[in-house]
């Protein structure tokens, strides 16, 4: 008699009658990616995909919004930044808002071009708004040494870049299974998921493609169900234990850890960077000598718990009623990684 045919990750998860389970994606990209490639529907019905914290537009909190209208309308400075920011609501008004009264609101693609576009306008006062995880601070490091280089002094960052070990910790209990971002683990390589096994934290780092995201959604039905908390790498051609050293090496070699405010989670003790001191001149607070600024979100948004996992965008008043894409009242429905935005693009 032949050996028995192993099954398809896709089998695995059509057949799974294991108990219920909560699989938290921490990447906004994958929440995009598993609702267009229809592997949500795949899913039994004890399965639920919840979103979490990994869209670096939806965690930024509304008084960094504020400061860069500050930035822009009070003191003059043009700001740099990727689109996704140009309409995220702050408390009085977004970007956009700020430019159709005249400020100076630049789109870029990377730090770089924002680097570049400061040495080629040197009459203008230069601020790229620095957000994103630890994928992204690199580029803004490699910019702000570029700039010493070119011997500029017209370029700054505003910075909101964070850091996820805070957040997985904030988040313990919130869902049976993270999936972690490939992207990220990239960088930090694996050695704090490693770590989060032993404080009963399970996860598995998952690629982006069909079938990365099928092997790890099956490796992890499979897994929960022994029993005990694990984790496993299901994206090794790309991250490694170790993860980027000379990246690392980059970020701490110009910035440090700093307390950080995350929206929907509070203030997330060392889990956001800044400027170290030697590197001041390049960090717009400071050089602007910013006034302490609070955001205060619209009471209507309920962003905040869609981002802990304690709601779906759906559940929300406004979703898709007074909030939608050309009218975005919260951040999750203006970014392309935001939950909100991909529940309302699917019709869900």
């Amino acid at each position: 008699m032949g050996e028995e045919k192993k099954k398809t990750a896709k089998e695995i998860i059509e057949t799974y009658d294991g108990p219920p389970l909560r699989i938290m994606e921490v990447c906004g990209t994958h929440t995009h990616e598993n609702f267009r490639l229809g592997i949500r529907k795949l899913l039994p019905e004890q399965v639920e995909l919840i979103s979490g914290p990994g869209c670096p537009v939806c965690v930024t909190p509304v008084g960094f919004i504020d400061e860069a209208v500050y930035l822009a309308l009070e003191r003059g400075v043009t700001i740099c930044t990727f689109g996704d920011l140009i309409r995220v609501p702050g408390t009085e008004m977004s970007l956009a808002g700020a430019r159709a009264k005249g400020a100076k609101i630049h789109i870029v693609y990377s730090p770089a071009d924002a680097e570049k576009y400061a040495v080629e306008h040197p009459e203008e006062q230069v601020v790229f708004l620095s957000v994103g995880f630890e994928t992204t601070t690199p580029a803004g490091c490699l910019s702000v040494k570029q700039a010493k280089k070119d011997g500029i002094q017209n370029y700054s960052l505003l910075v909101a870049n964070k850091t996820m070990p805070g957040a997985y910790a904030a988040l313990k209990g919130s869902a049976d299974v993270f999936l972690y971002p490939g992207h990220v683990n990239a960088i930090t390589g694996t050695e704090l998921c490693e770590s989060l096994v032993q404080e009963g934290v399970s996860g598995v780092v998952a690629g982006f493609t069909a079938k990365e995201l099928l092997t790890a959604l099956a490796v992890s039905l499979v897994k929960y169900q022994e029993g005990k908390p694990f984790f496993v790498n299901c994206y090794p051609r790309v991250v490694t234990r170790e993860g980027s050293r000379e990246a690392q090496a980059l970020v701490a070699e110009l910035m440090e850890s700093c307390d950080s405010e995350w929206r929907g989670l509070g203030v997330i003790p060392d889990s956001g960077l800044q400027l170290k001191e030697e590197w001041q001149d390049y960090d717009a607070r400071k050089k602007y000598q910013m006034p302490k600024i609070e955001g205060k979100p619209n009471p209507a948004c309920r962003c905040g718990d869609v981002l802990q996992g304690k709601c779906k965008p759906s559940d929300c008043k406004v979703f898709a009623k007074g909030c939608t894409p050309q009218h975005p009242i919260g951040a999750c429905m203006v970014s392309n990684e935001g939950a909100c935005s991909a529940f309302y693009m699917y019709g869900i």
